[in-house]
């Protein structure tokens, strides 16, 4: 059995990276519109907000995805370090096409949210949304706002998508790729 308490991971790129790696196994949740006709990305990139303490500002970044934990992990850190004191609207620059949002707020947690996208309309890619978690008998229990274009997915497809997502947050050892410990 895996000592996951003995690990110290920040949550954050873990959970960029877990939503990141259950969107990218359904196709529909990866459309786009290219030329004028329906397309699809091969892989996403997380597109996230870091919070600026100083002054409570917040800019826009992203980390190139990779389906090795431990190489997104270290990226974001790389990411993090290299752009934190960049503030402004954009922290990071040239974010990719396949870029999705998915952000944050650990100090709310919610029955609702639904981001609109800034970046016009109409955008087929999902944007994910995490709220503060709470102890409830024991549990863990943390929000997550789904939004998709109806056109690309319905409610069996996110059912699906957090299904998936609740799977894996229950079995980290399947996706943390690291050694076991006895």
């Amino acid at each position: 059995m895996m000592q996951l308490e003995r690990l110290i991971i920040i949550f954050f790129p873990a959970y960029l990276y877990l939503v990141t790696k259950v969107i990218q196994g359904q196709p529909e949740f990866m459309m786009v519109m290219q030329d004028g006709r329906l397309a699809q990305f091969t892989e996403l990139t997380p597109s996230y907000s870091l919070f600026h303490d100083d002054d409570h500002s917040i800019s826009g970044m992203w980390t190139d995805y990779n389906s090795d934990f431990q190489v997104f992990y270290q990226n974001y850190l790389d990411d993090v370090t290299a752009y934190q004191h960049q503030q402004g609207a954009v922290g990071k620059p040239n974010q990719p096409e396949n870029a999705y949002m998915i952000n944050m707020m650990p100090w709310l947690h919610f029955n609702s949210y639904t981001p609109l996208v800034f970046n016009g309309l109409p955008n087929f890619l999902p944007t994910v949304e995490a709220g503060k978690y709470e102890i409830k008998n024991g549990r863990r229990i943390m929000p997550v706002s789904f939004t998709i274009h109806h056109a690309v997915a319905d409610g069996y497809h996110v059912s699906r998508f957090f299904d998936r997502l609740q799977t894996a947050f229950d079995h980290p050892q399947k996706w943390l790729n690291l050694p076991v410990c006895r």
